[in-house]
């Protein structure tokens, strides 16, 4: 009889040491709680995908001249990257000059040889090695090869015709004063006619390239190429 009286008064009693081992561990759990939810705050953003920066720069340096290059603007892939460089290929989409997409699978001794969009704006930054500049080829080359008796006039924009048989045959000079252009360009023939307009910075020489019909909006053509360059090389004496 008694051991039949024992046995509830055990089981009764064998819970307790279980509840009292609980106790501690709740205890723990309420004050680890705020360690970490401030870890899985601080870490959060790194759980969830980034989306790609477009506005990412490159700085490559063309001889002792620097530029930041947005990194979606290159042409060829081969130089998408920083540092010394001695050519790189660029396009931005016009008017908004925005980077394109996905950069065009060329190579850097095919980049002027591809077909030209419309919708875009070239730009290749190259070293000048102590060539000859362009203002210079102005003032002192293109005279010697133009047609004085094909030259228009139009809404502050001069075209002078080169001759046939010089080394510019089939293509003529356009320039401006306010804002100041000056650029040489194909002739519309089976292909559209294309531009290509020079500038000196530093070490390198800028080469623009744009479709010959973009002239009859010349101002704002003029001006995006200013803005290109400011934008590459921001902040610098030219």
């Amino acid at each position: 009889m008694a051991l039949l009286l024992s046995a509830p008064r055990r089981s009764r009693g064998s819970h307790k040491p279980r509840a009292s081992h609980l106790i501690p561990l709740l205890a723990a759990a309420v004050i680890a709680m705020p360690s970490i939810t401030a870890v899985a705050y601080l870490l959060w953003p790194t759980w969830t995908p980034k989306a790609p920066d477009d506005n990412k720069r490159l700085p490559v340096s063309i001889g002792q001249t620097v530029f930041n290059v947005p990194e979606r603007a290159f042409r060829v892939k081969v130089q998408r990257h920083s540092g010394p460089q001695e050519r790189i290929d660029l396009s931005f989409l016009y008017p908004s000059l925005a980077t394109p997409n996905a950069p065009r699978r060329v190579t850097a001794e095919s980049a002027e040889d591809e077909p030209q969009a419309l919708d875009r704006i070239f730009l290749s930054i190259a070293a000048h090695h102590d060539s000859l500049a362009p203002d210079a080829l102005v003032r002192t080359i293109y005279p010697r090869y133009l047609d004085t008796a094909r030259t228009q006039a139009e809404d502050g924009l001069s075209m002078h015709a080169f001759r046939d048989g010089t080394p510019y045959a089939g293509e003529d000079l356009f320039i401006a004063q306010t804002p100041a252009l000056v650029t040489r360009c194909t002739r519309e023939a089976m292909t559209p006619g294309m531009c290509l307009s020079e500038r000196r910075i530093g070490d390198a020489d800028l080469t623009f390239r744009f479709p010959r019909q973009w002239l009859t909006e010349w101002r704002d053509v003029a001006g995006a190429m200013e803005r290109l360059a400011q934008q590459v090389r921001p902040g610098q004496d030219r």
